[in-house]
């Protein structure tokens, strides 16, 4: 069922939202070569308890067959596409790191994510990371009242391809705000088998996870970390937004209005 909610609980979500975007900002400044991906959650931990605010994904456990999700933040490096698990993995130059952070506050979700370009990293490397911030903004552009899910899927599927990249099939986007994960799915592909109306009061997560090559993923032992296939590497960034008629309000900025992390532009 599709929750759709209050200009009231859109407000709440945006209090979650802020604080999401408040941790991407600060692991994003402790995103550097020699620092564990360990240490990227303490600081999440700390923006956290400041707030006192909970991890929305600590614990989170979408099926019986699944173990519970040990940690505060998902940690995904280079070829992990998504659920990466902090230990204590060096960060290298050459690396790119994808962080997803979901918080609960006073009864409210937000949950986004982003993918910070360390400073040697090869350009290859950086231009997927432009590409993947920019399919997020063409996604968030098609999401309006009267349109459907797969107007933001195209928007994404066809920038990504037309980029000579390929989007993820096994994981999508989805509604958010009350529960981490609400209905309608959110795919990055278009598929009419899961396709659904937009209506104002909407709040949904759109996150493009790009990948360098093909977009088959395998699983590891942990139960949790999603990697490419072939090796490749893979990007992901994410916002929740509310729709509000033809407007899309992005509810996981920086309480300025700003962006988390925005990678460096690469063509």
């Amino acid at each position: 069922m599709i929750i759709k909610k209050t200009l009231e609980q859109i407000d709440g979500i945006r209090k979650a939202g802020a604080i999401v975007a408040e941790i991407i900002a600060s692991m994003a400044e402790e995103a550097k070569p020699g620092n564990t991906t360990a240490m990227l959650q303490d600081v999440a931990k700390t923006v956290l308890d400041k707030y006192r605010a909970k991890s929305a994904f600590l614990g989170y456990r979408p099926g019986l067959t699944m173990p519970a999700y040990p940690a505060y933040v998902c940690i995904s490096v280079n070829d992990e596409i998504v659920h990466g698990i902090p230990g204590s993995r060096k960060i290298t130059p050459q690396d790119i790191i994808s962080a997803d952070v979901g918080v609960r506050y006073n009864g409210f979700v937000g949950d986004a994510a982003a993918t910070y370009v360390m400073p040697n990293a090869p350009k290859k490397a950086k231009r997927l990371a432009w590409i993947t911030y920019q399919a997020l903004h063409k996604g968030i552009a098609a999401a309006r009242d009267g349109g459907k899910v797969s107007d933001i899927s195209f928007a994404v599927q066809s920038f990504v391809e037309a980029n000579g990249y390929s989007v993820v099939r096994d994981l999508v986007g989805h509604g958010v705000g009350i529960q981490l994960h609400e209905d309608p799915q959110v795919p990055n592909f278009v598929d009419k088998m899961h396709d659904a109306p937009l209506k104002s009061g909407m709040t949904i997560a759109i996150e493009p996870m790009v990948c360098e090559n093909g977009y088959a993923t395998v699983t590891t032992a942990d139960g949790w970390t999603v990697k490419t296939a072939d090796g490749g590497l893979s990007a992901h960034f994410e916002h929740s937004i509310a729709i509000i008629g033809e407007k899309q309000d992005i509810l996981t900025l920086l309480s300025d209005g700003s962006e988390p992390y925005v990678p460096q532009k690469v063509l």
